[in-house]
Parts: structure tokens; C-alpha cells; sequence
């Protein structure tokens, strides 16, 4: 079988070497959900992970809407919702002595609000869910495998070579201890935190590891008559002894309701590891829950670093890191593997389309140029969230190293109808304010984004408030369109595969400019038509008040849903417009 060709140079593989166009290191979120984009779009490939199969403990679990978008995309998001405990019982994020002890406060999170409720459903097809990985991992998997990736479990990556025709991956079979070659054309990295590829590509990076310790103990108990009144996915435990990542609490985490959790414990990160054997960790389930004969089933133990740090660069030639390997922090709101996947959405359509011919190598680039903002910008707000329960801490006068009784002391003193007692109250609210965190909004800006000089404007906070925009860089705004059969998103109609171009009634020689320029570029390029007897109608008419161009003007969208190029309205010569700004985005100029 022939190899990669290099100008006029073609070699054999060697014996027992495999070829492939993409090959990714990893099974976990971003690896998983990258192996499952490839197959998607018809891309030849191979995943292989260490491990004899996905995730065996339920790390990450908050599902946010722009995943749900993605899961939606690839027409798995009905799986996906079957598998998690749904939004609405995701319910209070509880403060509190204990699951059985006295209450400090809730905020009703991820979108329950009834203020925030509104801007959630506004803004997306898709509802936000709780589905711990271990449930997740093995859905991206078998997708990625039924569509027609290669997976292989219990093979351990060990090095690779590259040059400019492809990249030489040594991996090892863990069963025969076999070593051998797969040559790909491509490498995806998402091989977690302690990514070797990361290393190999010695990837620039800012912060560092292991700032605190934590433990993960999950365990069986029926719980269902103790959190019936605050139904919760997360009670934060204010409790002597509990020290999560250095913040100062526990934390306890529902899995299944109401019968299987995860207790997170914090450790000195500086002194050996803890050894916890089982009856230590029932010990400290029953504290947390407040149960002191609580029937305690312990299911697994493991131990963690939280981390402050994120690469400013992701690729190096043909290599690209995804995932924890370029971001790795606390799971402070739930940006771990939402972030995973999505930095695999944004990778993969590139790929596909340089593979495919439509696009120019050079478009690989932007994959580093938008997506390390993002690490940044996540792993600064999971840090900063995680620090702010100091507020929490200052408000209820508790402080690091104090005995129990004077502990228990400050927190029952916020009942006192004293002026301490106030003021403990009045800190309380505005240290609970500073703990509603649940939305990243994210904006592109690269050479594959056509800038109109706009951004996304809003007067409320953008890590909180997603900011409805057409600005090239902004996600394409959700709105239901359709007709007397139909109801989709907008985001239904701008598919994976290719490019969509948005117009209106009036914007028929922007539907005609497509048509030609797409076959001009030998690329795939869907013309829709918001309004009637177009591709669909503008069913409650937000479309109109939320596509900020005019009805004769257009927008165009790249795979990912992201606004790469607009036109306020018609335009003299539409073709040339659009040619112009689609050889742009394509790195085709």
C-alpha cells in the first residue's frame, strides 16, 4: 500500500504499519467527540486510547446548550438526553452544613432561574442536562465507530515523527506488547492533562499544575427523602475538614438520582497523598451527608490536582492538541468538557475541508488563533469562580485553620437579630451573587473570519449573558423558522458540512452568486432563504430582529455555525462579493 506522497517521492509502508488520514490519540471528550466528527463528515480514521474502554468514573457532567447544539448537529441529541437527568431536576445549587444539616443558601443555577430561563430558551434549539462522562464518553464512541472510525482500546501512544507529507505515530498494543506504526495524514492530541503530545510539541503555556489537591469518592446511597425538598446537582458542604482544591468546602455531587453520588474532599497537595481506605471514605460520606449510620455502598476512590493552566498555542505542523491537554483548571461551572468538545468542533470542519480539497492548508492556522483565547478565557473564569468562595467564607467570618465549635459558632451566628448578625445576612447575598456563573460566550477573530469592524455589543456581563450578534466571529443567533409541516433552528439549516449563505426574500442574487461561486470553487455551499416561499419562514418573525442585516442583505455561515462574512445589504456585484470573501475564508485568496 502506498504511503504519503512528498513532491514526487512516494515510500512503502513499512510491515505491519496501518494508514489513515486522521488519527486521534484519546477516547475522552474532545477525542471521542472528534473521532465522531471525522466519521460525520467521511473522514478516514483511527482513534486509539490506552484504556480498555471509555470513562470509568463520573468526572465531568454539566452539559451546556452550545454542546447540546453540537450533539444536536450530529443527530444524537436525543441519545444524549435519554442518558442524563434532565434540566428541570437539575434544580438548586445548594449551600449548606450538610445534605442533612442546616441551609446557608441556593441559587437556582444553569438556566432554572426564571430570569435566566428566558434567555436560555431564547438562545438556543437546545436545553442544557446534567450526563456524567462515563455516560457521554460511550455515546461519542459508539457513534464515532457505527459512522466508521477505527477505534482501538488498550493502545498506548508512545512517540511520533512528521514532515511535511503526513505524521508517523509508534503506538503499542498493551495486551501483546506489540509496537507498530500508523501513518496519517493528520494528528489529533487529546490525550488529557498530562498530554505526552503536548509535551513533544513543547506547546507554550501559561499558569501551572497541581495548585491544590482533591479527592473523588463515589458511593451508593439512597438519598432520595433527604434532598427531596432541595433537589440538586450540587450541595456545596460548609463543614470543618472540607477543603476542596484549597477553597474550603465539600462538595457533594449527585450521579443518578437520587442513589449514586460523587463527594469531592480536598488534601495538602504538598504533603504525600492521602491513603483513604473505605471506612475512612464512608466516615467522610456520612459527615458530609449529615447521616452518622448512613448505609454507605463506596463504588471508587481517586485523587486529583486542580490546575491553572492553559497553552497559547495548540498545533505544531500536522499536530493539534484538543481538550485537557491545552486547558486543564477546576470544574468550576462546568466548562471542562463542553470546552473539549467544542475546541473538536472547531478543529475538525478544517480538516475535513483542506483533506477534501475545498480549503487551503493555511486555514489550519486559525484553529490556534481562536480557539487558545478560549482556553485562556475558560480557565481564568473556572479559577476565579473557584477563588470566590472566599467571599462566601468572609461573609459567614470563617477562617482557614479554625476549631469546629468556633466554626459552627460564625455560621449560626448569621440567625443573630444582632448588627453582626445584619451584616453577615447582607454579605451573604452579595457573596452568593458572585457565585451565578453558567454562560461563555465565545467570538472569532482570524484570518477566516471577514471582520466587518463589529463585535457583539450588550451592557450585561459576557462571560454570563450570551450577546445575540451577526458580527463575523459571533455563532449564527438561533431562531425558529419553518413552515406548515416544520419547525428548525437556524442552526438546523447551516449544516457541518459545508458553507450556508442567509438571505431574505428580496436576496435572490445572493442565492444566484452562490450557486455560481460554489461551482466555480468546487466547494459546498447551501443558499437559504428566510421568508415565504423560501427555504423557510420566518415563523414568529425573530429572525427579522435578530439577523441585523436587511432582508436583501446576507450572511455567511462556516460549518461550526459561526458567522465568517456579511453583507448589510444588496450589493453591486454579489458575485464578486461573495467569491472574494469565501476565497478569504477558505485561504484561498
Amino acid at each position: 500500500m502506498p504511503a504519503f506522497q512528498d513532491g514526487q517521492r512516494e515510500t512503502e509502508l513499512p510491515k505491519g504499519a496501518i494508514e489513515t488520514d486522521v488519527l486521534v490519540v484519546g477516547s475522552g471528550p474532545a477525542g471521542g467527540a472528534a473521532a465522531l466528527f471525522l466519521a460525520e463528515l467521511g473522514v478516514p480514521a483511527i482513534m486509539i486510547t490506552k484504556y480498555r474502554y471509555t470513562a470509568n468514573t463520573p468526572r465531568a457532567h454539566i452539559t451546556n446548550q452550545r454542546t447540546m447544539e453540537i450533539m444536536r448537529d450530529m443527530g444524537i441529541e436525543q441519545q444524549v438526553e435519554a442518558e442524563a437527568t434532565e434540566h428541570a431536576l437539575c434544580g438548586d445549587t445548594v449551600f449548606c452544613t450538610s445534605i442533612n444539616g442546616e441551609e446557608i443558601g441556593r441559587i437556582l443555577t444553569w438556566g432554572t432561574h426564571p430570569a435566566r430561563q428566558a434567555d436560555h430558551t431564547l438562545a438556543s434549539p437546545s436545553s442544557m442536562c446534567d450526563i456524567p462522562q462515563t455516560y457521554l464518553e460511550p455515546i461519542l464512541v459508539q457513534n464515532a465507530a457505527k459512522r466508521g472510525t477505527h477505534t482501538r482500546f488498550s493502545t498506548e501512544y508512545v512517540s511520533h515523527t512528521q514532515n511535511d507529507a503526513g505524521v508517523v505515530a509508534t503506538v503499542r498494543d498493551r495486551l501483546t506488547g506489540e509496537q507498530y506504526e500508523i501513518h496519517a495524514k493528520y494528528m489529533i492530541g487529546a490525550d488529557g492533562a498530562r498530554s505526552i503530545i503536548a509535551s513533544e510539541l513543547a506547546l507554550p503555556t501559561v499558569g501551572k499544575m497541581d495548585i491544590a489537591g482533591s479527592m473523588n469518592i463515589t458511593f451508593k446511597a439512597d438519598l432520595a427523602a433527604h434532598v427531596a425538598g432541595r433537589p440538586s446537582v450540587l450541595y456545596w458542604v460548609i463543614q470543618p475538614g472540607a477543603n476542596i482544591g484549597g477553597i474550603g468546602a465539600g462538595l457533594v455531587r449527585m450521579v443518578r438520582p437520587w442513589n449514586e453520588w460523587l463527594i469531592v474532599w480536598g488534601f495538602d497537595i504538598s504533603q504525600p497523598p492521602p491513603q483513604i481506605d473505605d471506612d475512612a471514605a464512608i466516615a467522610i460520606v456520612r459527615n458530609l451527608v449529615g447521616i452518622p449510620d448512613l448505609d454507605v455502598t463506596i463504588t471508587g476512590k481517586s485523587l486529583w490536582g486542580n490546575n491553572e493552566l492553559y497553552a497559547t498555542h495548540l498545533q505544531g505542523g500536522r499536530v493539534f492538541c484538543a481538550g485537557d491537554a491545552i486547558h486543564r483548571h477546576p470544574p468550576s461551572n462546568g466548562l471542562g468538557s463542553n470546552t473539549s468538545i467544542q475546541d473538536s468542533y472547531n478543529l475538525v470542519w478544517k480538516i475535513a475541508q483542506v483533506l477534501k480539497g475545498y480549503a487551503a492548508p493555511s486555514i489550519l492556522e486559525s484553529y490556534s488563533v481562536e480557539r487558545a483565547p478560549v482556553a485562556k478565557q475558560i480557565v481564568t473564569r473556572a479559577n476565579k469562580s473557584a477563588r470566590e468562595f472566599v467571599h462566601l467564607f468572609d461573609a459567614l467570618g470563617i477562617k482557614p485553620g479554625m476549631a469546629p465549635a468556633d466554626m459552627a459558632k460564625e455560621i449560626e451566628e448569621r440567625k443573630a437579630p444582632t448588627e453582626r448578625g445584619a451584616k453577615k445576612r447582607a454579605d451573604l447575598v452579595e457573596a452568593m451573587n458572585l457565585k451565578n456563573y453558567e454562560w461563555m460566550g465565545q467570538f472569532y477573530e482570524s484570518d477566516i473570519v471577514v471582520s466587518d469592524g463589529t463585535r457583539p455589543k450588550g451592557d450585561k456581563d459576557a462571560d454570563l449573558y450570551y450577546r445575540v450578534s451577526t458580527s463575523p466571529g459571533a455563532r449564527l443567533p438561533h431562531a425558529w423558522v419553518g413552515d406548515r409541516s416544520r419547525k428548525v433552528s437556524t442552526l438546523d439549516l447551516a449544516k457541518y458540512s459545508g458553507y450556508t449563505l442567509f438571505t431574505g426574500t428580496t436576496g435572490a442574487a445572493w442565492t444566484a452568486a452562490a450557486d455560481k461561486v460554489a461551482a466555480e470553487l468546487g466547494v459546498p455551499l447551501t443558499p437559504v432563504v428566510i421568508g415565504p416561499g423560501g427555504t423557510a419562514e420566518d415563523l414568529y418573525y425573530d429572525w427579522a430582529r435578530l439577523r441585523e442585516v436587511d432582508e436583501d442583505g446576507a450572511l455567511l455561515v462556516r460549518p461550526d455555525k459561526h458567522v465568517a462574512w456579511r453583507s448589510m445589504g444588496a450589493a453591486k456585484d454579489p458575485e464578486g462579493e461573495l467569491r472574494t470573501a469565501l476565497k478569504k475564508v477558505l485561504g484561498r485568496a
